[in-house]
């Protein structure tokens, strides 16, 4: 836990150095594409979008001035599992936004979908005596969370403050400067598997770049696609990449509740190829020009060539309906909503006052996915695509760059974490204490 918090430490002070200095890169590593955003930060606030969406979500001073993407290579399951590989895509696309920025690059800010994330809820509390609270206060009240024994194989990606109590008053953003005798907390921590999260930062550093921060898809994820009011009134966000599908929970504008299903795009893909026997590459371009997951009685008359160089005239000539396509494609689907259903019941998502689901990423693209969504899901379901930010070329504004524009959403605005206070040297010992993830239902 020492070692794990001087090195958060460490990114965040490199990364508030970078910001200085007014140039950051920031690279989604995903399973099917690797996106790298070139951002300066000049200190002014650009016009922010007139739809309701706030601070947290607009841009604080910052334009994208390169961006690039490449096909992933040796990434599966959102982890890194040929090392090589991924270093040369990732300096592939890091040349690329480099030179459309037309600026050297040298911090960069990563974000990770893999890992089998795991949500905690703790809590702390002290006396505060009167007083009004200080620095040093939140610190001990941070300090003070039960931790539970999350194993030694695992480290923690993210612990953030998401609610402060003074005496009788809950939901505080920010208790400083508040006079008050008793302070508690609710803190949501995020740990990941220890070797995933190693193989990443050694992999940016084998490109020769500098670690300012290494964080959830699934957080940034909600930060571009659910607009202020859904992360203040509970919404969830489902990104759908392509080799795994980030959920997030957010509430009081806090990410609550984060984890992964090992499942994505990438399985629909597999899928077809087994099922119509042609190779990935081309079952790829057939779900994305035919795909869907609703079947019509039109689709039984359109035909789709599926073709081949084969030699033989029978194979090369196969053509299969719409209807046939969808049939190969829904059950997956269904699969992946089931599974990320199982895991908002987990969280205790039906207590939210709100109960907003937000579908993106490159896998949400599917024709008639939301409507299957809203079967499964419950009805409150809409496809979201990410805020626009200054500087963001057409090509990278879909859904599947939800993760690369939160990180730069979260750049600009981050929130405060843990390691953002200096700790009461004697509390860092990790204390086992078995907590639930449903605490934040008696909070709010």
């Amino acid at each position: 836990m020492m070692d794990l918090y001087q090195s958060q430490r460490a990114m965040r002070q490199m990364r508030k150095a970078a910001l200085q200095k007014g140039v950051i890169a920031v690279l989604d590593v995903g399973s099917t594409k690797i996106a790298c955003l070139v951002l300066r930060f000049d200190g002014t606030d650009y016009d922010r979008s007139s739809d309701g969406v706030g601070s947290l979500a607009g841009q604080s001073g910052f334009r994208v001035l390169g961006a690039a993407t490449t096909q992933s290579r040796g990434v599966s399951f959102g982890e890194i599992d040929a090392m090589r590989e991924t270093e040369r895509a990732i300096r592939t696309v890091l040349q690329s936004a480099q030179k459309m920025a037309n600026t050297p690059v040298y911090h960069v800010i990563v974000s990770m979908a893999g890992g089998n994330p795991r949500s905690y809820g703790l809590a702390g509390s002290v006396d505060i005596g009167g007083g009004q609270v200080s620095e040093e206060d939140v610190a001990r009240v941070l300090s003070s969370c039960d931790v539970p024994d999350f194993g030694e194989a695992r480290e923690v990606l993210h612990a953030q403050p998401v609610n402060f109590a003074l005496d009788n008053r809950s939901g505080l953003s920010d208790p400083r400067g508040q006079v008050g005798q008793k302070m508690s907390t609710d803190m949501h921590m995020i740990t990941v598997d220890a070797g995933a999260v190693q193989n990443l930062v050694h992999c940016v550093k084998r490109c020769d770049l500098e670690l300012a921060g290494v964080v959830s898809s699934a957080y940034v994820s909600g930060l571009s696609s659910l607009v202020e009011d859904e992360q203040e009134l509970g919404a969830a966000c489902v990104d759908m990449g392509g080799g795994a599908t980030s959920l997030s929970i957010f509430l009081k504008k806090h990410m609550i509740y984060a984890d992964t299903v090992r499942m994505g795009g990438d399985h629909v893909t597999n899928d077809i190829s087994l099922g119509l026997q042609i190779p990935a590459t081309k079952a790829e371009r057939i779900k994305t020009f035919y795909g869907g997951a609703h079947a019509t009685s039109m689709d039984d008359r359109e035909r789709i060539e599926i073709g081949g160089d084969t030699g033989d005239y029978d194979r090369d000539s196969r053509s299969v309906s719409r209807t046939e396509l969808i049939g190969i494609i829904k059950p997956r689907i269904e699969e992946i909503l089931e599974d990320v259903r199982s895991r908002l019941d987990a969280a205790g998502f039906e207590h939210l006052p709100s109960q907003q689901i937000v579908l993106t990423g490159g896998g949400s693209q599917i024709p008639g996915l939301d409507a299957l969504a809203s079967r499964i899901l419950g009805q409150q379901v809409r496809l979201g695509r990410p805020l626009r930010v200054h500087g963001l070329p057409q090509a990278t504004t879909g859904p599947g760059f939800s993760a690369a524009v939160g990180l730069c959403l979260m750049a600009a605005n981050p929130q405060d974490e843990w390691w953002d206070f200096d700790m009461p040297s004697d509390r860092h010992p990790v204390r086992s204490m078995a907590r639930t993830v449903k605490w934040f239902r008696d909070n709010w």
